[in-house]
């Protein structure tokens, strides 16, 4: 077999268990395995998750030989199965910011969301509208609730500009999420922040009234949720100079009009506003990238998801390996004056891009 043949041998092995490790994971079996702490029977697993037992042990075939699962007998020489600790350090729901078996469910729930729409998109060269993804959609809500309420409030917010915009959230400030999607972090900042007025700015209604719904039943007075376009706020003036505070997490790159929604983003920055953009840490050029640990799966991502959402209305399709360098020369474009690159220690995977406007307007904004 030639050493190429040997690498799809793998490619297919490792496609596999991606996909049984994210059924495992959405059915919680890691998390009991770890939480019964020894060696079992299928019989033993089944009661406990109170799943079907052939179903069980087939999945467990592909657990023992791609190696996630150790498997050994009892003195009944029955099979039994140890999730090994080592493993579940990266698997469960507690490993909280060391949990990789989450990430394992995107290329399934893409798969099963936009294979068909990406197929033709091939062909036709058009987007994939976001209704296409809604269960994608709740996956991500899912996975940036559990990261920003771990890492939001007390690791990212208090980092920027050394503390001083957490002082400005306790005193009182008025803040937007943009691309806000169903509200999680903006929710959790209204809360914390109850001196600061937050409003969330996303395109998809969906979203929006779920963000609304999150709100109403934590009692946020302080959080509103706008359905707009924000390619099309430079072109609405009654927007200009509204905010002291603007973030968008990992939401730029599927902006069909980024650089519009750049400058919409620095004219409603008053003097001395700040804005913090936190996306992908990867180079614009694909051979930069040809080392990344994730480079395959970040641009398989940005096939099924990105690129496609990004293209809609004859958009630019940046995707989500548009790159640090492409990042910075859209900021600047847009007007930010100085952008600094900063690296996340929680978060190695993206960096925070931090643009600090001038205490004077040195930029004029007039409607197209």
């Amino acid at each position: 077999m030639s050493e190429f043949a040997g690498k799809l041998n793998e490619i297919l092995n490792y496609g596999a268990l991606n996909l049984a490790i994210a059924i495992g994971y959405k059915n919680r079996i890691f998390d009991i395995l770890e939480d019964l702490n020894k060696p079992v029977t299928i019989k033993e697993i089944a009661s406990a998750s109170k799943l079907n037992a052939r179903y069980l042990k087939e999945w467990l075939g592909v657990m023992v030989s791609g190696k996630i699962i150790e498997i050994s007998t009892n003195p009944n020489e029955e099979d039994i199965y140890l999730l090994p600790s080592e493993h579940a350090l990266y698997l469960t729901r507690k490993s909280e910011s060391n949990n990789m078996g989450v990430y394992t469910q995107e290329i399934p729930l893409l798969t099963a969301c936009a294979m068909e729409s990406v197929n033709e998109g091939f062909k036709t060269g058009e987007g994939v509208p976001f209704s296409k993804y809604p269960d994608f959609q709740q996956f991500m809500a899912e996975t940036s609730d559990a990261k920003h309420k771990k890492v939001l409030i007390n690791d990212f917010l208090p980092s920027v500009e050394n503390g001083q915009l957490l002082n400005c959230l306790h005193e009182g400030i008025k803040v937007c999420d943009l691309g806000c999607g169903q509200g999680v972090a903006l929710n959790l900042m209204a809360e914390t922040f109850p001196n600061s007025i937050f409003t969330g700015i996303d395109n998809h209604e969906a979203a929006i009234i779920e963000a609304r719904k999150a709100a109403q039943e934590m009692n946020l007075s302080n959080a509103n949720y706008l359905v707009l376009d924000a390619a099309k706020i430079i072109q609405k003036e009654e927007f200009f100079g509204l905010f002291n505070y603007i973030c968008a997490f990992d939401a730029i790159h599927d902006q069909s009009y980024p650089l519009e929604v750049l400058k919409g983003i620095r004219a409603m920055l008053v003097p001395g506003g700040m804005f913090s953009m936190v996306d992908i840490k990867a180079g614009s050029n694909q051979t930069d990238n040809i080392n990344h640990p994730l480079a395959p799966f970040l641009y398989a991502v940005s096939l099924m998801h990105c690129m496609p959402v990004g293209l809609n209305n004859n958009g630019t399709g940046l995707g989500m390996m548009w790159g640090q360098e492409k990042a910075e020369s859209l900021l600047k474009k847009a007007g930010f004056e100085q952008v600094e690159i900063i690296e996340m220690e929680r978060d190695p995977f993206n960096l925070h891009y931090f643009c600090k406007i001038p205490s004077f307007l040195s930029v004029e904004f007039t409607v197209p």
